[in-house]
């Protein structure tokens, strides 16, 4: 039951989403017993985004959600995959994005919880 929100502040191409997508995709696997057929994915572009006070350069605010409590090695290794995702397919350095985890025990799907 992941959730990943993308806010960036560039305008990206269908096919940029597109690889976005499938990477997110492939990269929620690397939280313990998270995978793509249940991930939700949000991206939203041409965000007005200020990163120290300047919107000078591309940035990204990027949040993931899960069920569950994974560790924190775990989500160590998910924000490294996420920058390299993100300046590879986007141009967005490492130093203009952030990650936000947020955990829950309760999660909402098809008139019940989990």
């Amino acid at each position: 039951m992941p959730f990943i929100g993308s806010k960036v502040s560039i305008k990206t191409t269908d096919a940029q989403k597109e690889e976005l997508k499938k990477k997110l995709g492939q990269a929620i696997a690397i939280l313990p017993g998270k995978s793509e057929r249940w991930l939700m994915v949000e991206l939203e572009d041409e965000k007005k985004l200020y990163f120290g006070g300047d919107d000078s350069a591309p940035t990204a605010y990027v949040t993931v959600s899960v069920l569950g409590n994974p560790d924190s090695s775990s989500f160590a290794k998910m924000t490294a995959e996420l920058t390299k995702i993100y300046k590879e397919l986007l141009g967005i350095s490492p130093e203009r994005l952030y990650v936000k985890y947020d955990t829950t025990h309760d999660w909402g799907w098809n008139g019940g919880n989990f």
